[in-house]
């Protein structure tokens, strides 16, 4: 299963072909490290961190409404959660359209999963869709979303990766 899942991907190839197989054969077979996951969220937290506050200081800057505000940093989040991933793979060779099937391979579930928790923290916080960005109170909600969203998403892409899915799909255009 594990070949199937890298022959539906062009590869990039460095240097001994067994080798690039020897260490990604860990990834279908489910023992998967806690830190590669960690990595790997860290990843997508990067890039939803900076879509998030992005979105909210551009939505606050207009004066937009919480749901208007809201919607552009989940766009944002998603946009440079992506982003981060295109520039790896396009750097190790990718052609663009390779490099868009494997970012969104790679980066969708973890970023759903980690805009889910990170905006419903910020919701159901008392008072936390109201803070402004001169406020400590938004900085510290955001700050305790994102952890939480942190320490919920990277079980699931543990998961993920030792099932070939996800981050797994980049692991093989890394040096």
């Amino acid at each position: 299963m594990e070949h199937e899942a890298h022959t539906t991907h062009p590869h990039h190839r460095h240097g001994n072909d067994h080798a690039g197989h020897a260490h990604h054969a860990g990834h279908a077979g489910g023992d998967t490290s806690w830190s590669m996951a960690a990595r790997a969220t860290l990843h997508c937290l990067t890039g939803c961190a900076i879509g998030e506050v992005l979105g909210m200081v551009i939505g606050t800057a207009l004066g937009w409404n919480n749901v208007a505000t809201m919607t552009l940093a989940i766009v944002l989040a998603f946009f440079f959660g992506y982003s981060l991933t295109l520039w790896g793979v396009l750097k190790a060779g990718l052609d663009l359209k390779a490099a868009i099937r494997v970012a969104l391979a790679a980066d969708t579930i973890s970023i759903a999963v980690m805009e889910i928790i990170d905006n419903g923290v910020i919701a159901l916080w008392p008072g936390g869709m109201d803070a402004h960005l001169s406020d400590a109170k938004f900085w510290w909600v955001l700050a305790i979303a994102l952890a939480a969203a942190f320490v919920i998403t990277t079980p699931v892409n543990k998961w993920m990766i030792g099932r070939g899915k996800g981050h797994a799909v980049v692991h093989q255009y890394h040096h």
